[in-house]
């Protein structure tokens, strides 16, 4: 367990330094030469043209959540609809002002949308040349018409050829209709290479985002109890992102009990808890864009049963192996093999795998790890503007400082596991060695994810939810009479990084 009463300790063999939520610094911000910096890299190199960003469109009516396109707030920070960035590159730079394109002030729509910028605050805001949105398509023609390069380099969701078209897609392709010589493609390979590696004021954006996560698991926590449903806890962890300033959840949340703990990607949230289950949450407070990504396994009853022990204790080990494996600048692969190794180990051990090495016949003659009938997903991945973001994952490239990224080992007993193994003389021999163990963990899924951010100084331990037994067994016992206050800091933390009001 690490001591986070210090600013930093050495947990395992990695140096971690952790963050209590009083210790957050406030007024984080992307400041406009960031972004502008963002931009530079981004075209540095490429081939002439001119780059095309779309942000995301309007909602299909004004009541339906909105949020703006991560490619083109990476690149801009604005934060309106209908936007788009338009920027002329020739010897491998910026030639002239960047334009954006938004929608023009217009009171009889702010009355049932909000507060617009418009184009003149637009420009004095962002210092670019700003344009109405309607105007885009004829400045582009106007581009080429006037000799622009003949590319047209995409950033966002434009992905050619592909069955289902996006209105991207479509726009892209009548540009290039009505642009003889012109061609498009995809830029947004360099722009991931830049979101790879986070800058301070991301990693500060998501150390906010996983702070009020963990106070989301906290109320959870002490919430639980048999009877309950599930739609009941992730309404008050949905409530507690929000009341802390969260802009929203950054995924669908999972609170899923007894069986529905074995389902990876469970979201439907809505049976009731019964007693002697295991409840897995899986959420992620998104703050000013920002994801966390944060699993907790909880007892129902508030105690584990020894079986819940065994299993939770596993993927616990696990967690621990990928955290000791983890080095500044060193290979994220070397932190799977670890979890994987100690997984497989602790599952022998069990009886619900044979060896720690065992096969079974899997699908069409192949073999697969008996392992994977259990542990059937990656170890983790980056977090940013994206949940799954880019960047170095705990299963390829380096950690290197800026990255973030998370470690997430599980374990799922699925019921009907045996009836699902392919029938083969093979096969039949497992089964029978495995069953009885099956049956004893029936229904039990766990998994732990936490998020840790790279710095020059070291990997922060960020999501510091209890998530020792003990310490979980401990938090459930604490009476809950209703949400906890709003956290002041937090409030704090949301006013210093708020948009000027209009």
């Amino acid at each position: 367990m690490m001591n986070t009463r210090f600013r930093s300790v050495t947990l395992f063999s990695a140096t971690f330094a952790t963050f209590a939520s009083f210790a957050l610094p406030l007024g984080a911000q992307i400041s406009q030469q960031e972004y502008a910096s963002r931009r530079t890299a981004a075209v540095t190199g490429l081939p002439d043209g001119v780059v095309l960003a779309f942000g995301a469109p309007a909602a299909a009516v004004d009541y339906i959540p909105w949020y703006q396109a991560p490619h083109f707030n990476y690149l801009t920070g604005f934060n309106e609809p209908d936007a788009a960035l338009v920027m002329i590159v020739r010897n491998g730079a910026i030639s002239g002002q960047p334009i954006l394109f938004v929608l023009p002030s217009d009171p009889a729509r702010e009355v049932w949308e909000g507060h617009r910028l418009g184009v003149e605050a637009a420009k004095r805001t962002y210092g670019f040349d700003a344009r109405p949105a309607a105007t885009l398509d004829r400045v582009l023609d106007s581009l080429f018409t006037a000799g622009a390069p003949r590319t047209l380099h995409v950033a966002g969701d434009y992905r050619p050829g592909r069955a289902l078209r996006t209105v991207v897609d479509q726009r892209v392709e009548a540009i290039t209709a009505r642009n003889a010589g012109v061609t498009a493609q995809s830029m947004n390979s360099r722009i991931n290479a830049g979101r790879a590696v986070r800058s301070a004021a991301e990693l500060d954006l998501l150390r906010k985002a996983i702070s009020i996560t963990v106070d989301a698991h906290r109320e959870a926590a002490k919430a639980i109890e048999p009877g309950m449903n599930e739609f009941e806890i992730q309404a008050l962890i949905e409530y507690t992102f929000r009341r802390n300033g969260a802009d929203r959840p950054g995924f669908g949340s999972i609170v899923g009990s007894g069986p529905n703990s074995t389902t990876l990607h469970y979201k439907t949230n809505d049976r009731f808890i019964q007693p002697g289950e295991v409840i897995v949450i899986d959420i992620g407070a998104a703050y000013r864009g920002y994801v966390a990504d944060v699993t907790r396994t909880y007892p129902a009853n508030g105690t584990f049963s020894p079986a819940q022990r065994d299993i939770y204790s596993a993927v616990r080990a696990a967690q621990v192996a990928a955290e000791n494996a983890a080095r500044v600048n060193g290979p994220a692969a070397a932190l799977s093999q670890a979890a994987q190794a100690s997984l497989a180990q602790s599952l022998a051990s069990l009886g619900l795998i044979e060896s720690a090495n065992a096969t079974y016949d899997c699908s069409s003659g192949s073999q697969c790890t008996q392992l994977s009938l259990y542990y059937m997903h990656g170890l983790g991945h980056p977090i940013g503007l994206d949940v799954h973001d880019q960047g170095a994952a705990t299963g390829s490239g380096s950690l290197v400082p800026g990255s973030a990224y998370t470690i997430e080992p599980g374990i799922y007993v699925r019921a009907n596991l045996l009836e699902i193994i392919p029938d083969t003389p093979a096969n039949r021999a497992m089964i029978a060695k495995i069953r009885p163990a099956v049956q004893k963990y029936a229904n039990i899924g766990v998994r732990i994810e936490d998020d840790y951010l790279v710095t020059a100084n070291g990997i922060e331990w960020v999501s510091q939810a209890p998530r020792e037994i003990a310490e979980i067994e401990a938090l459930m016992r604490e009476p809950w009479t209703g949400p906890s206050p709003r956290d002041p800091v937090k409030v704090e933390w949301y006013r210093s990084t708020a948009p000027r009001e209009p």
